[in-house]
Protein backbone atom coordinates (compact mmCIF):
# COMPACT_ATOMS: atom_id res chain seq x y z
CA UNK A 1 0.00 0.00 0.00
CA UNK A 2 1.00 3.63 -0.39
CA UNK A 3 1.99 5.65 2.57
CA UNK A 4 -1.14 7.61 2.03
CA UNK A 5 -4.06 6.19 -0.06
CA UNK A 6 -6.30 8.94 -1.03
CA UNK A 7 -9.36 8.60 -2.64
CA UNK A 8 -11.25 11.21 -4.86
CA UNK A 9 -15.39 11.57 -4.06
CA UNK A 10 -17.58 13.89 -6.33
CA UNK A 11 -20.56 14.45 -7.26
CA UNK A 12 -23.38 17.50 -7.42
CA UNK A 13 -25.28 15.18 -5.59
CA UNK A 14 -24.94 16.12 -2.66
CA UNK A 15 -26.78 13.87 0.00
CA UNK A 16 -24.75 10.60 -2.37
CA UNK A 17 -22.07 12.06 -2.49
CA UNK A 18 -22.20 12.44 1.55
CA UNK A 19 -23.64 8.85 2.22
CA UNK A 20 -20.78 7.32 -0.18
CA UNK A 21 -17.78 9.51 2.25
CA UNK A 22 -19.65 8.25 5.66
CA UNK A 23 -19.77 4.84 4.57
CA UNK A 24 -15.93 5.01 3.61
CA UNK A 25 -15.56 6.66 7.27
CA UNK A 26 -17.07 3.95 8.56
CA UNK A 27 -15.60 1.14 6.86
CA UNK A 28 -12.05 2.02 6.93
CA UNK A 29 -10.67 2.64 10.51
CA UNK A 30 -8.22 5.46 10.78
CA UNK A 31 -9.70 7.04 7.67
CA UNK A 32 -10.20 10.77 7.56
CA UNK A 33 -11.86 13.30 5.68
CA UNK A 34 -10.50 16.48 3.82
CA UNK A 35 -12.80 18.70 2.12
CA UNK A 36 -12.47 22.64 0.93
CA UNK A 37 -16.59 24.37 1.10
CA UNK A 38 -15.50 26.71 -1.84
CA UNK A 39 -19.32 28.22 -0.44
CA UNK A 40 -17.59 31.09 1.17
CA UNK A 41 -15.72 32.01 -1.52
CA UNK A 42 -17.72 35.61 -1.37
CA UNK A 43 -15.93 36.35 1.77
CA UNK A 44 -12.74 36.16 0.21
CA UNK A 45 -11.53 32.36 1.72
CA UNK A 46 -12.27 28.78 1.39
CA UNK A 47 -13.00 27.19 4.18
CA UNK A 48 -11.08 23.56 5.03
CA UNK A 49 -12.15 20.90 7.16
CA UNK A 50 -10.30 17.56 8.29
CA UNK A 51 -12.69 14.98 10.56
CA UNK A 52 -13.20 11.60 10.75
CA UNK A 53 -15.90 9.24 11.64
CA UNK A 54 -16.29 10.99 14.82
CA UNK A 55 -16.46 14.56 13.65
CA UNK A 56 -14.17 17.25 12.88
CA UNK A 57 -10.78 16.91 13.77
CA UNK A 58 -9.25 20.41 11.98
CA UNK A 59 -10.08 23.41 10.55
CA UNK A 60 -8.84 25.78 8.40
CA UNK A 61 -8.87 28.79 5.56
CA UNK A 62 -7.11 28.95 2.81
CA UNK A 63 -6.93 32.76 0.70
CA UNK A 64 -8.27 32.99 -3.11
CA UNK A 65 -6.08 32.71 -5.29
CA UNK A 66 -6.52 34.97 -8.52
CA UNK A 67 -10.63 35.60 -7.22
CA UNK A 68 -10.71 31.86 -7.85
CA UNK A 69 -12.03 29.88 -5.08
CA UNK A 70 -10.98 26.46 -7.21
CA UNK A 71 -7.43 27.88 -7.96
CA UNK A 72 -7.50 27.73 -3.86
CA UNK A 73 -8.58 24.36 -3.59
CA UNK A 74 -5.26 23.14 -5.85
CA UNK A 75 -3.05 25.22 -3.92
CA UNK A 76 -4.33 24.19 -0.70
CA UNK A 77 -5.31 20.42 -1.06
CA UNK A 78 -1.62 18.82 -1.62
CA UNK A 79 -0.22 20.22 1.60
CA UNK A 80 -2.62 19.10 3.33
CA UNK A 81 -2.51 15.59 2.46
CA UNK A 82 1.60 15.73 3.12
CA UNK A 83 0.49 17.07 6.08
CA UNK A 84 -1.65 14.05 6.66
CA UNK A 85 0.81 11.72 5.16
CA UNK A 86 3.78 12.84 7.28
CA UNK A 87 1.87 12.72 10.27
CA UNK A 88 1.58 8.77 9.99
CA UNK A 89 -1.80 8.31 11.78
CA UNK A 90 -4.37 8.19 8.61
CA UNK A 91 -5.18 4.92 6.93
CA UNK A 92 -6.98 6.43 4.13
CA UNK A 93 -7.09 10.16 3.05
CA UNK A 94 -10.75 10.38 1.37
CA UNK A 95 -11.04 14.02 -0.56
CA UNK A 96 -14.48 14.85 -0.59
CA UNK A 97 -14.69 17.67 -3.56
CA UNK A 98 -16.94 20.10 -3.61
CA UNK A 99 -20.50 20.06 -5.71
CA UNK A 100 -19.36 21.41 -8.83
CA UNK A 101 -15.41 20.84 -8.91
CA UNK A 102 -14.76 17.74 -11.15
CA UNK A 103 -12.38 14.73 -10.08
CA UNK A 104 -10.41 15.08 -12.93
CA UNK A 105 -8.71 18.26 -12.61
CA UNK A 106 -8.20 17.10 -8.55
CA UNK A 107 -7.06 13.74 -9.85
CA UNK A 108 -4.44 15.25 -11.63
CA UNK A 109 -3.33 17.59 -9.04
CA UNK A 110 -2.97 15.01 -6.30
CA UNK A 111 -0.55 12.74 -8.39
CA UNK A 112 1.78 15.68 -9.14
CA UNK A 113 1.96 16.42 -5.51
CA UNK A 114 3.37 12.90 -5.32
CA UNK A 115 0.53 11.73 -3.72
CA UNK A 116 -1.00 8.12 -5.01
CA UNK A 117 -4.88 7.81 -5.95
CA UNK A 118 -6.41 4.61 -4.79
CA UNK A 119 -9.75 5.94 -6.34
CA UNK A 120 -11.72 7.94 -8.12
CA UNK A 121 -15.62 7.76 -6.75
CA UNK A 122 -18.96 9.41 -8.21
CA UNK A 123 -21.52 9.80 -6.17
CA UNK A 124 -25.06 9.17 -7.86
CA UNK A 125 -28.89 9.54 -7.27
CA UNK A 126 -29.92 7.46 -10.06
CA UNK A 127 -33.34 9.49 -9.68
CA UNK A 128 -31.79 13.03 -10.05
CA UNK A 129 -29.67 11.94 -13.83
CA UNK A 130 -31.85 12.73 -16.28
CA UNK A 131 -32.95 16.29 -14.26
CA UNK A 132 -29.53 17.20 -13.91
CA UNK A 133 -28.38 16.11 -17.52
CA UNK A 134 -31.28 18.34 -18.83
CA UNK A 135 -30.33 20.90 -16.39
CA UNK A 136 -28.83 23.40 -18.51
CA UNK A 137 -28.29 26.64 -16.02
CA UNK A 138 -25.05 27.85 -15.42
CA UNK A 139 -23.32 26.60 -12.01
CA UNK A 140 -23.31 30.73 -10.84
CA UNK A 141 -27.14 30.87 -10.87
CA UNK A 142 -27.44 27.95 -8.41
CA UNK A 143 -24.42 29.21 -6.28
CA UNK A 144 -22.49 26.69 -7.66
CA UNK A 145 -19.84 28.49 -9.50
CA UNK A 146 -16.19 27.48 -8.55
CA UNK A 147 -14.87 30.99 -10.09
CA UNK A 148 -16.13 34.35 -11.05
CA UNK A 149 -15.19 33.47 -14.65
CA UNK A 150 -16.58 30.02 -14.34
CA UNK A 151 -19.45 29.35 -17.18
CA UNK A 152 -19.83 26.03 -17.31
CA UNK A 153 -23.74 24.74 -16.79
CA UNK A 154 -25.14 21.84 -14.61
CA UNK A 155 -25.72 19.55 -17.37
CA UNK A 156 -22.23 19.60 -18.85
CA UNK A 157 -20.56 19.47 -15.20
CA UNK A 158 -22.84 16.63 -14.06
CA UNK A 159 -21.90 15.08 -17.16
CA UNK A 160 -18.13 15.32 -16.95
CA UNK A 161 -18.17 14.14 -13.03
CA UNK A 162 -20.37 10.91 -13.97
CA UNK A 163 -17.87 10.20 -17.29
CA UNK A 164 -14.25 10.07 -15.57
CA UNK A 165 -14.93 7.80 -12.48
CA UNK A 166 -14.44 4.26 -13.26
CA UNK A 167 -16.40 3.94 -10.08
CA UNK A 168 -19.80 5.07 -9.15
CA UNK A 169 -21.33 4.83 -5.94
CA UNK A 170 -24.75 4.71 -6.14
CA UNK A 171 -27.93 5.94 -3.36
CA UNK A 172 -30.22 3.10 -3.22
CA UNK A 173 -32.93 5.72 -4.10
CA UNK A 174 -36.55 4.41 -3.14
CA UNK A 175 -37.58 7.54 -5.80
CA UNK A 176 -35.54 5.81 -8.94
CA UNK A 177 -36.91 3.16 -11.34
CA UNK A 178 -35.71 0.85 -14.24
CA UNK A 179 -35.45 3.61 -16.72
CA UNK A 180 -33.45 6.10 -14.24
CA UNK A 181 -31.18 2.77 -13.44
CA UNK A 182 -31.08 2.21 -17.22
CA UNK A 183 -29.80 5.42 -18.53
CA UNK A 184 -27.16 5.63 -15.81
CA UNK A 185 -26.06 1.76 -17.38
CA UNK A 186 -25.84 3.16 -20.89
CA UNK A 187 -24.34 6.45 -19.90
CA UNK A 188 -21.58 5.03 -18.31
CA UNK A 189 -21.35 1.38 -19.61
CA UNK A 190 -17.75 0.60 -18.51
CA UNK A 191 -18.45 1.91 -14.98
CA UNK A 192 -18.11 -0.39 -11.80
CA UNK A 193 -21.34 0.72 -10.07
CA UNK A 194 -21.01 -0.28 -6.35
CA UNK A 195 -24.21 0.63 -4.29
CA UNK A 196 -23.57 2.77 -1.02
CA UNK A 197 -26.59 1.47 1.25
CA UNK A 198 -25.52 0.29 5.03
CA UNK A 199 -25.86 -3.57 4.40
CA UNK A 200 -23.63 -5.84 3.15
CA UNK A 201 -20.15 -6.33 4.52
CA UNK A 202 -18.85 -3.97 6.45
CA UNK A 203 -14.98 -2.75 7.09
CA UNK A 204 -12.42 -2.98 4.52
CA UNK A 205 -13.86 -5.72 2.63
CA UNK A 206 -16.92 -3.76 2.07
CA UNK A 207 -17.49 -3.07 -1.51
CA UNK A 208 -17.29 0.78 -1.58
CA UNK A 209 -13.92 0.15 0.71
CA UNK A 210 -12.47 -1.86 -2.16
CA UNK A 211 -13.60 0.69 -5.12
CA UNK A 212 -11.27 3.49 -2.92
CA UNK A 213 -8.27 1.03 -2.36
CA UNK A 214 -8.31 -0.53 -5.94
CA UNK A 215 -6.16 1.71 -7.67
CA UNK A 216 -5.83 4.32 -10.35
CA UNK A 217 -4.31 5.66 -13.19
CA UNK A 218 -4.42 9.00 -13.99
CA UNK A 219 -3.17 8.57 -17.25
CA UNK A 220 -5.41 6.39 -18.49
CA UNK A 221 -8.15 8.13 -17.26
CA UNK A 222 -7.57 11.38 -19.17
CA UNK A 223 -7.03 9.36 -22.14
CA UNK A 224 -10.35 7.43 -21.97
CA UNK A 225 -12.06 11.27 -21.94
CA UNK A 226 -10.14 12.40 -25.02
CA UNK A 227 -12.06 12.50 -28.16
CA UNK A 228 -10.00 10.90 -30.62
CA UNK A 229 -9.98 7.68 -28.07
CA UNK A 230 -12.88 7.92 -26.05
CA UNK A 231 -14.39 4.68 -24.12
CA UNK A 232 -17.99 5.54 -25.34
CA UNK A 233 -21.17 4.33 -24.75
CA UNK A 234 -22.20 1.17 -27.21
CA UNK A 235 -25.79 0.80 -28.80
CA UNK A 236 -28.36 -0.49 -26.73
CA UNK A 237 -32.19 -0.31 -25.70
CA UNK A 238 -33.86 -1.65 -23.03
CA UNK A 239 -36.27 0.22 -20.21
CA UNK A 240 -37.58 2.57 -22.39
CA UNK A 241 -33.63 3.82 -22.68
CA UNK A 242 -31.50 4.15 -26.02
CA UNK A 243 -27.87 4.60 -27.30
CA UNK A 244 -27.10 5.29 -31.02
CA UNK A 245 -23.84 5.01 -32.21
CA UNK A 246 -23.33 6.25 -35.49
CA UNK A 247 -20.28 5.87 -36.76
CA UNK A 248 -19.59 7.21 -40.78
CA UNK A 249 -16.97 7.30 -43.28
CA UNK A 250 -17.82 10.25 -44.98
CA UNK A 251 -17.32 14.14 -43.96
CA UNK A 252 -20.41 16.45 -43.15
CA UNK A 253 -21.46 19.44 -45.15
CA UNK A 254 -20.95 22.06 -43.09
CA UNK A 255 -23.68 24.03 -43.78
CA UNK A 256 -26.23 21.42 -43.72
CA UNK A 257 -24.98 20.51 -40.55
CA UNK A 258 -24.75 23.64 -38.48
CA UNK A 259 -28.76 23.92 -39.49
CA UNK A 260 -29.20 20.65 -37.69
CA UNK A 261 -27.48 21.63 -34.76
CA UNK A 262 -30.09 22.70 -32.55
CA UNK A 263 -32.63 19.51 -33.50
CA UNK A 264 -29.33 17.64 -32.80
CA UNK A 265 -28.10 18.66 -29.78
CA UNK A 266 -32.36 18.80 -28.43
CA UNK A 267 -32.59 15.01 -29.89
CA UNK A 268 -31.38 13.42 -26.74
CA UNK A 269 -29.95 13.84 -23.22
CA UNK A 270 -26.69 13.77 -23.58
CA UNK A 271 -24.53 13.20 -26.44
CA UNK A 272 -20.75 12.94 -27.39
CA UNK A 273 -17.78 12.26 -29.73
CA UNK A 274 -15.74 13.11 -32.72
CA UNK A 275 -16.75 14.42 -35.99
CA UNK A 276 -15.22 15.95 -39.15
CA UNK A 277 -16.03 18.90 -41.37
CA UNK A 278 -15.87 18.46 -45.24
CA UNK A 279 -14.19 22.18 -45.23
CA UNK A 280 -11.72 21.10 -42.22
CA UNK A 281 -10.02 18.01 -43.30
CA UNK A 282 -7.56 18.19 -41.26
CA UNK A 283 -9.38 18.83 -37.91
CA UNK A 284 -10.47 16.35 -35.13
CA UNK A 285 -13.50 18.07 -33.81
CA UNK A 286 -15.27 17.52 -30.81
CA UNK A 287 -18.80 17.17 -29.93
CA UNK A 288 -20.26 17.62 -26.42
CA UNK A 289 -23.75 18.14 -25.85
CA UNK A 290 -25.98 17.75 -22.40
CA UNK A 291 -28.89 20.06 -21.16
CA UNK A 292 -29.81 21.28 -24.44
CA UNK A 293 -26.26 23.09 -24.99
CA UNK A 294 -23.63 21.94 -27.38
CA UNK A 295 -20.06 22.69 -27.16
CA UNK A 296 -17.89 22.02 -30.35
CA UNK A 297 -14.41 22.92 -30.30
CA UNK A 298 -10.88 21.77 -32.15
CA UNK A 299 -8.93 18.52 -30.74
CA UNK A 300 -6.19 18.91 -32.75
CA UNK A 301 -5.55 17.05 -35.94
CA UNK A 302 -6.53 13.83 -37.07
CA UNK A 303 -3.43 11.18 -37.27
CA UNK A 304 -3.81 11.27 -40.80
CA UNK A 305 -2.78 14.93 -41.49
CA UNK A 306 -0.04 14.50 -39.62
CA UNK A 307 3.66 13.66 -41.15
CA UNK A 308 5.05 10.10 -39.97
CA UNK A 309 7.45 11.13 -37.57
CA UNK A 310 5.22 12.70 -35.36
CA UNK A 311 3.34 9.68 -34.74
CA UNK A 312 5.78 8.75 -32.12
CA UNK A 313 5.30 11.58 -30.11
CA UNK A 314 2.33 10.38 -29.37
CA UNK A 315 0.42 8.06 -26.50
CA UNK A 316 0.20 4.47 -27.52
CA UNK A 317 -3.78 4.80 -26.88
CA UNK A 318 -4.03 7.41 -29.51
CA UNK A 319 -2.48 5.71 -31.89
CA UNK A 320 -4.13 2.12 -31.18
CA UNK A 321 -7.36 4.16 -31.50
CA UNK A 322 -6.83 5.54 -34.60
CA UNK A 323 -6.06 2.08 -36.11
CA UNK A 324 -8.67 0.63 -35.30
CA UNK A 325 -10.76 3.35 -37.29
CA UNK A 326 -8.27 3.14 -40.24
CA UNK A 327 -9.37 3.83 -43.91
CA UNK A 328 -7.15 3.47 -47.01
CA UNK A 329 -8.19 6.69 -47.87
CA UNK A 330 -9.40 8.78 -45.18
CA UNK A 331 -6.99 7.41 -42.05
CA UNK A 332 -8.83 7.71 -39.21
CA UNK A 333 -11.06 10.41 -40.16
CA UNK A 334 -14.68 9.77 -39.77
CA UNK A 335 -18.15 10.59 -37.75
CA UNK A 336 -18.39 8.99 -34.40
CA UNK A 337 -21.09 10.17 -32.24
CA UNK A 338 -23.24 8.60 -29.55
CA UNK A 339 -26.45 9.51 -28.34
CA UNK A 340 -28.40 8.57 -25.33
CA UNK A 341 -32.18 9.42 -24.10
CA UNK A 342 -35.23 7.94 -22.69
CA UNK A 343 -37.24 7.87 -25.41
CA UNK A 344 -34.91 8.58 -28.29
CA UNK A 345 -36.13 8.26 -31.84
CA UNK A 346 -33.22 6.23 -33.75
CA UNK A 347 -34.86 5.96 -36.87
CA UNK A 348 -35.39 9.78 -37.08
CA UNK A 349 -32.04 11.27 -35.77
CA UNK A 350 -30.12 8.74 -38.01
CA UNK A 351 -31.78 9.93 -41.01
CA UNK A 352 -31.37 13.53 -39.81
CA UNK A 353 -27.52 12.90 -39.46
CA UNK A 354 -27.43 11.03 -42.80
CA UNK A 355 -29.03 14.54 -44.48
CA UNK A 356 -26.11 16.48 -43.05
CA UNK A 357 -22.86 14.34 -44.85
CA UNK A 358 -21.89 15.27 -48.21
CA UNK A 359 -24.46 13.91 -51.06
CA UNK A 360 -22.67 11.76 -53.67
CA UNK A 361 -22.28 14.06 -56.09
CA UNK A 362 -20.67 15.99 -53.64
CA UNK A 363 -18.43 13.45 -52.44
CA UNK A 364 -17.33 13.04 -56.10
CA UNK A 365 -16.44 16.74 -56.42
CA UNK A 366 -12.86 15.97 -53.96
CA UNK A 367 -11.34 17.52 -51.30
CA UNK A 368 -10.17 20.76 -53.03
CA UNK A 369 -14.07 21.43 -53.80
CA UNK A 370 -14.60 20.45 -49.81
CA UNK A 371 -13.02 22.99 -48.36
CA UNK A 372 -14.45 25.81 -50.75
CA UNK A 373 -17.94 25.44 -48.86
CA UNK A 374 -19.06 27.94 -46.77
CA UNK A 375 -17.24 27.81 -43.76
CA UNK A 376 -20.23 27.80 -41.49
CA UNK A 377 -18.68 26.61 -38.11
CA UNK A 378 -15.91 29.46 -37.93
CA UNK A 379 -17.89 31.34 -35.57
CA UNK A 380 -18.70 28.74 -33.32
CA UNK A 381 -15.08 27.23 -33.19
CA UNK A 382 -13.60 31.21 -33.00
CA UNK A 383 -11.70 30.79 -36.04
Amino acid sequence: MPELPVVIVGGLHADARKAAVARLLADVPGSVVLHHDLATAAAGTVVRTVRDAHGVVSAGEAPLVNDCACCALREDLVPELVRLRDAGTTRLAVVELWDSVEPKAMAEVVTAGGLTVTGVLTAVDPALVLPYLGNGDDLAEGGLAAAATDLRTVADTFARQLEYAPVLAVLDSPEADDEDRELLAQLHPTARTVPIGTGGPAGEDAPLARAALAGFDVEAAAAAQHPACALLPADADAHGVATLVWHRRRPFHPGRLYDALEDLTCAAARSRGRFWLADKPDVLLHWDAAGGALCVESAGPWLAALPDAAWELLPPVRRAAAALDWHPDHGDRCQHLVFTSPGLDRDGLARLLESCLLTDAEYAAGRDAWKRLPPAFDTLLEV
